[in-house]
């Protein structure tokens, strides 16, 4: 894919995107690895890197996606590509907004899309769930129920789970941390 067709794709991811970074996640996995760009696993394999790096995931997926296509040029083009949708609609929005922010239209659309980005949003949980946790192939081969999972995975899932759950005050990074730590003793 050229340079400038990967700047209209992300322009495109960007101006699809409402609801933050993870919806963009769900989009860029649609768009990216159906076009045989980025193998699902390097897909999943960036998802985890960019959640775990500072910064908005959706500006880190792309800037990483972006590295990886065309190096640093490539980088800009769709790091630019996919901000750009964002910079113009609140520039619009911040110019206009006091015309029509409280009219029952406006209220509605903004009910309406809150609701399809939580289904955005799970749609990519779902994703990143069958790559982490399932192994839906395997069971499918073997039709032995306890194939259907990696159970590694889904004992240290449920236990940084339970323990961000109980432990609220620790900041989310720490269980990113201790997920890499126990992958690299126990995997």
């Amino acid at each position: 894919m050229s340079l400038p067709a990967l700047f209209f794709l992300f322009f495109y991811i960007g101006f699809c995107t409402i609801g933050g970074g993870l919806v963009s996640i769900s989009i860029m996995q649609q768009e990216l690895v159906s076009r045989g760009l980025i193998s699902p696993e390097n897909f999943y394999a960036m998802v985890a890197i960019s959640e775990s790096t500072p910064g908005p995931i959706g500006i880190n997926m792309t800037t990483y996606i972006g590295y990886e296509l065309y190096g640093v040029v490539g980088d800009l083009v769709v790091t630019t590509g996919i901000v750009l949708p964002s910079l113009i609609t609140i520039v619009l929005i911040a110019k206009y907004s006091s015309n029509f922010q409280d009219t029952p239209i406006v209220k509605k659309t903004f009910y309406g899309l809150r609701a399809g980005a939580t289904g955005m949003i799970a749609v990519a949980a779902w994703n990143v769930l069958n790559v982490a946790l399932l192994t839906v192939p395997r069971f499918l081969s073997t039709k032995k129920i306890l194939d259907i999972g990696n159970w590694k995975a889904i004992g240290f899932f449920t236990l940084l789970f339970v323990l961000s759950t109980i432990f609220k005050k620790i900041h989310p990074i720490v269980f990113v941390v201790a997920g890499a730590i126990l992958g690299v003793l126990f995997f």
